[in-house]
């Protein structure tokens, strides 16, 4: 089924030329990468996190399977589901349990749990914690993965169904109405701290949304891009760089 999903993504993109990337390979080998606020994070197979300093990535001490930074700040799920944020310079528990968690919105978190419930946490819950009492918010519905930018949030689904929220805001970080289903279909998406959008298909094709305004954030088609020569994997951006891991775990840094 999902075979038959990416092919109707494929060619709904066709009219759109494959946009091939300018890009070059950075050392290092990682599973999922986040950029944000002029950062930029990721974390591999072992679950060792890393920082990208001075066009290399060190190593960090703490072990995460997930990792991303934005206005938010820096946040990460370990491999018990455990939140931890940065804070004063080290990484410490932050209320609630996630698989994947994500920063990129203006100063709110949002993610979801292991039973793909989607939660957030407005810019006070965020800021004014440490606190007594738990900072999330459940939003209807059941995604498998979420990411917001600065007037919307971003999801897939089980069956790799793509939705918007709407409307997000630092102190309203469930937007306004419901979930509106995108065309398309892909296994994760990232929203970036300027609102673009991007996208890696169950068959490692990468994606940008483009036509995305503060008026419409939905955009108007999918343009299909390449920067890896054997398939992506994860994908994030800021600052005019897109940053991408291949299928095989390498890092390309491209402009766009």
């Amino acid at each position: 089924m999902k075979v038959y999903q990416s092919v109707l993504l494929f060619f709904c993109c066709q009219f759109l030329h494959t946009l091939a990337l300018d890009c070059t390979v950075v050392s290092g080998n990682l599973k999922q990468i986040d950029a944000g606020s002029g950062s930029v994070v990721g974390v591999n197979n072992h679950n060792e996190a890393f920082v990208l300093i001075d066009n290399v990535f060190r190593k960090i001490s703490t072990s995460l399977k997930h990792i991303s930074v934005g206005p938010a700040g820096q946040v990460g799920v370990d491999s018990a589901n455990n939140i931890l944020k940065l804070n004063g310079g080290s990484f410490v528990r932050f209320p609630g349990l996630l698989k994947q968690v994500d920063a990129g919105g203006d100063q709110i978190l949002a993610g979801v749990n292991m039973q793909e419930l989607i939660y957030c946490s407005n810019m006070d819950g965020n800021n004014i914690w440490p606190c007594s009492t738990s900072p999330w918010v459940q939003l209807s519905g059941s995604l498998k993965y979420y990411s917001c930018g600065p007037y919307s949030c971003w999801g897939v689904n089980s069956h790799d169904n793509i939705y918007i929220r709407r409307d997000v805001t630092n102190n309203a970080c469930t937007g306004s109405g419901s979930f509106l289903n995108i065309a398309g279909h892909l296994s994760m998406i990232e929203v970036a701290t300027d609102g673009s959008v991007f996208g890696i298909n169950s068959q490692g094709n990468l994606y940008q949304r483009n036509g995305i305004t503060r008026s419409n954030p939905s955009g108007t088609v999918w343009q299909l891009m390449t920067a890896c020569p054997n398939g992506h994997k994860h994908v994030s951006f800021d600052l005019g760089v897109l940053w991408v891991v291949c299928v095989d775990g390498s890092i390309r840094k491209c402009t766009l």
